[in-house]
């Protein structure tokens, strides 16, 4: 996801300096859900300025800090920003989870040593689910809807990929990952 869309979208809410920006993007768990990098922030808000996508519309300056720029978003921002949500909602790439392809080859290994690494995924799965959680339970209050709905979607998928772990640390706990012809859905 573009860094822009970000920095647009928060700016839609109110005037920002690009540290509140990121103290925003902190607070809604935004780096859990995309690619962000930090140091390419402050370069994109560069450049979106340069663009005449945001402008500089306060400067407060301190004695024992850096002056501060408090940016606003412009109707060619607000386009631009329109623009990139639907190019984001049109895309559907698909998900490839880091476990995929070591998983496939993973019955020709020591089992116990895959068995090992799954508990210990488990264990942060279980506490991202309860993160993930956490995180919507206290921005119900705060947040529009649509906020809302992306963070209980998170947590849906680390739901999901709970799940799945567990299921797939039994199969590695019985060693059944060489078997063949048993479905899992069938199976309690």
């Amino acid at each position: 996801m573009s860094i822009k869309l970000v920095i647009l979208g928060l700016l839609l809410e109110r005037n920002m300096h690009p540290y509140e920006i990121t103290t925003v993007m902190k607070e809604r768990s935004m780096y859990g859900i995309t690619k962000l990098q930090m140091g390419s922030l402050y370069y994109a808000v560069d450049k979106l300025a340069q663009e005449g996508h945001i402008e500089a519309v306060e400067i407060i300056h301190s004695s024992d800090r850096p002056a501060k720029t408090i940016y606003s978003i412009t109707d060619k921002g607000k386009a631009l920003f329109e623009q990139l949500v639907l190019q984001q909602i049109k895309k559907n790439d698909p998900v490839y989870h880091p476990l995929f392809m070591a998983l496939a080859m993973s019955r020709y290994i020591d089992q116990s040593k895959v068995e090992k690494l799954l508990e210990e995924l488990i264990r942060e799965s279980e506490h991202q689910v309860n993160l993930d959680y956490q995180m919507y339970e206290e921005h119900i209050p705060l947040v529009p809807r649509s906020v809302l709905h992306l963070m209980y979607g998170r947590y849906e998928h680390s739901l999901t990929d709970l799940r799945w772990l567990k299921r797939l640390y039994a199969d590695v706990v019985a060693r059944k990952l060489s078997d063949i012809g048993t479905p899992l859905h069938l199976e309690a």
